[in-house]
């Protein structure tokens, strides 16, 4: 039998006894249990890398590495919880193998509370194979639907804030829900397979505080040439348009002030880029509920998915606190510096009073070539 640890014990024994907590100055008696709430598909993700080419028709191509974790709306949760946020999740998962490596990873490995989540009798897990060449990546996936019943609550948890996907034409209830209920909803969208770009169809954008599409996706939808333009625009729909710009980083505006916000990229070596697009939405999460300004969440949202894609998979390539901390005081050394834009360098200079000297070096969970070395029978 698993035991569920829910927001409100993991405050009380959090999984890493001195993980950095953003929110604790704004913690007050009566607060939701839980930071964020979330709801979506897990799945298996197994990914490939060090492959020189796209692989080729009728050919066999062997790739330099390998790694297994939880992908899907884990990739979200995983990257919420190791920048201290209490993060729920309401997921079904498969009662195989994998399930079970996907449910204990993120639960027990991760904080994140599963309470609201269900294990399907029956139902193998969602996987999806990536293979990252030449800083993109192609993905194949399979799955099924899982039974009908549903495992987000019509309903939803308190909490600070909750992160949807829109989908064009499909409307969620509970984004509706938590958003008259006082929760602040960000949003992200994936590819119009229907080629419409009709930001109408985004029925459940209104209810949104923050929408964070990338530059193409932010274009098609206003029908702009220009990702800063499309930024503009957007915010006659949204208080908060945030349009990632890829190598040359991201642009904001906040339509309530009208203030705007450009920061460049950080450079680094990618390995994998799995799940950056998620880790950079938790970055922008995570900052905008500690009350940052504008232009500090948006270089935190970047750093942190710069920091992701040096690492293999999704959910497990998400850095802690400890790893923020230790890029920073890295660049601070002359030899570092050369290969960062000045520019950029002085943007995040805000972490100085933000990332502890103490904190210690936690071992983050890593995706692994295999899973289920160390079962015990």
């Amino acid at each position: 039998m698993r035991t569920r640890t829910t927001c409100r014990e993991r405050d009380v024994n959090p999984v890493e006894p001195d993980r950095t907590d953003p929110l604790a100055p704004l913690r007050r008696p009566g607060d939701p249990a839980c930071d964020v709430y979330l709801t979506g598909t897990v799945f298996l993700d197994i990914v490939f890398t060090g492959l020189d080419s796209a692989p080729v028709r009728g050919t066999e191509s062997w790739a330099r590495g390998m790694g297994s974790s939880p992908g899907g709306v884990a990739n979200m949760a995983t990257a919420l919880a190791r920048l201290g946020l209490r993060t729920s999740l309401a997921a079904a998962f498969g009662d195989d193998h994998y399930g079970e490596y996907c449910w204990d990873t993120l639960e027990r490995g991760e904080g994140i509370d599963l309470g609201l989540s269900r294990t399907v009798p029956g139902w193998h897990s969602p996987v999806t194979v990536s293979m990252a060449y030449e800083g993109e990546r192609t993905m194949v996936s399979h799955g099924h639907e899982p039974p009908p019943e549903e495992p987000a609550p019509r309903c939803p948890p308190p909490a600070r804030a909750a992160v949807a996907s829109l989908v064009p034409g499909v409307s969620a209830p509970w984004v509706g829900d938590a958003a008259r209920a006082g929760t602040r909803i960000f949003a992200d969208v994936g590819w119009d397979d229907t080629g419409r770009w009709d930001l109408g169809a985004l029925g459940d954008l209104s209810e949104c505080e923050a929408f964070l599409p990338n530059a193409e996706e932010a274009m098609r939808y206003t029908g702009t040439s220009c990702p800063r333009a499309a930024a503009h625009a957007l915010t006659e729909h949204v208080p908060v348009a945030v349009v990632t710009l890829g190598a040359e980083g991201a642009y904001a505006v906040d339509g309530r002030t009208g203030e705007t916000a450009s920061v460049p990229a950080i450079q680094v070596e990618a390995m994998d880029p799995t799940g950056a697009g998620d880790v950079f939405v938790a970055g922008f999460v995570t900052s905008t509920l500690a009350g940052w300004p504008l232009a500090d969440r948006l270089a935190f949202a970047g750093l942190t998915a710069a920091l992701s894609v040096q690492e293999f998979g999704g959910s497990l390539s998400a850095p802690g606190w400890s790893e923020i901390g230790a890029w920073w005081r890295q660049i601070q050394a002359y030899e570092e510096r050369g290969a960062q834009d000045p520019a950029a360098l002085e943007r995040y200079a805000f972490l100085e009073l933000l990332v502890p000297a103490g904190v210690r070096p936690w071992p983050l969970r890593r995706a692994v070539p295999t899973i289920g070395f160390g079962r015990s029978m």
